[in-house]
């Protein structure tokens, strides 16, 4: 179906365009043009003066619409999940398991691996967060389940039937040739729950590694002699860091300054979110572990953080809010970073020409009230 959607203001990388019509032909951007120069056959679309953004891309979604990734039983749970994100303005995202068991891994993978055969609106791919980390810095991963990578786990995530795969691990723990091997068959490696040198972080970089998952936590924090993960990060340039903007993750101050070094380009926002996104439950279990909502974070009963209540409009919204950001400069954390980082810049990210049309309208409180994935 063409569609031409009116009456809107387009953010057009760091622009707006608020006198244009985008034109959609089927699955893609046709491009923009004036209302009246619109080509014959479009069915027009009356926007009433909303913001229309490139969707959003989150690269660490745990849960959703009451379903953990982690007790995912069929293909429509995984539905579920990027259902209740989509509500939010995500329109691609990576489901994220938290780490657990040889057989939760590969039937995980089978129900990535059918949801993107039936083409499930918003699944990109699969994340692995873990089980090859450092217990250490283990967060509310279970330890039992923490172990030393192998070869059919390889052989599992560079099969490329699960699209864009991306696996969190602890550089110190995982041999460099397994990063050399990953990266080199496409899989996207970042670093997390981790304690590596400087020195370990930057070899696994020259690797492949090109990520940081939640950037300041679960790692060690930079010292001014033991700059650690962090400070390798923060100073290569080809490292992307993903970061939980929700005010209680990370000091608003310490992430303006991970974002000066770093520039909003190599910067993503994520939402690291648990099933309660989309839904009124305060609680959940993470294996045996009750998780409690409370005040909008999610703790263990010791009071560990356990990933979040964090939807990616709100931290859109918390980037200009907190970080002190523009709105079009937040959108682009959310946008044009992560799809760069998975590769995919020529696709998504972005509202322009030949692009997919995933695309969200937000009123001027940065409410999403529609979206189009792939132009549906």
């Amino acid at each position: 179906m063409k569609k031409a959607i009116i009456n809107a203001h387009i953010l057009t990388g760091h622009s707006w365009q608020n006198e244009l019509t985008l034109l959609i032909d089927g699955e893609r951007i046709v491009g923009l043009c004036r209302e009246a120069n619109c080509p014959d056959g479009y069915e027009f679309e009356d926007m009433e003066g909303y913001c229309l953004l490139p969707g959003f891309i989150d690269t660490q979604v745990n849960g959703g619409g009451g379903v953990m990734l982690n007790d995912a039983k069929s293909v429509d749970d995984i539905a579920a999940i990027a259902a209740a994100h989509r509500k939010f303005g995500t329109t691609a995202m990576l489901p994220t398991l938290i780490t657990d068991n040889w057989e939760k891994m590969e039937h995980t993978a089978a129900l990535i691996r059918e949801a993107i055969s039936q083409d499930i609106p918003g699944i990109l791919g699969v994340h692995f967060e873990g089980p090859y980390l450092n217990s250490a810095r283990k967060g509310v991963h279970d330890e039992t389940h923490i172990r030393g990578i192998d070869d059919r786990f390889v052989d599992l995530v560079t099969a490329g039937d699960l699209g864009e795969v991306l696996v969190t691990l602890a550089p110190e723990k995982v041999p460099l040739d397994v990063i050399r091997e990953l990266t080199a068959k496409g899989v996207h490696v970042s670093a997390g729950h981790s304690t590596a040198s400087f020195e370990e972080m930057q070899a696994a970089m020259e690797a492949g590694l090109s990520g940081v998952t939640h950037l300041y936590n679960a790692m060690p924090p930079m010292e001014s002699r033991a700059p650690g993960l962090i400070g390798a990060a923060l100073s290569n340039s080809d490292c992307y860091c993903g970061f939980i903007n929700d005010g209680h993750h990370v000091h608003p101050a310490t992430l303006k300054a991970a974002i000066a070094a770093k520039g909003l380009d190599h910067m993503m926002l994520v939402t690291d979110a648990m099933s309660t996104i989309g839904t009124d439950t305060t609680r959940l279990t993470l294996g045996e572990m009750e998780i409690t909502l409370k005040d909008g974070r999610l703790t263990t009963a010791n009071g560990t953080l356990a990933g979040s209540a964090l939807d990616m409009a709100a931290a859109v919204r918390n980037a200009v809010s907190l970080l002190d950001l523009p709105l079009e400069e937040a959108v682009q954390m959310a946008t044009a970073s992560p799809a760069a980082f998975l590769g995919l810049e020529k696709s998504h990210g972005l509202i322009a020409a030949g692009m997919r049309a995933d695309i969200v309208a937000v009123n001027d409180d940065m409410a999403v009230v529609k979206s189009w994935i792939s132009g549906q």
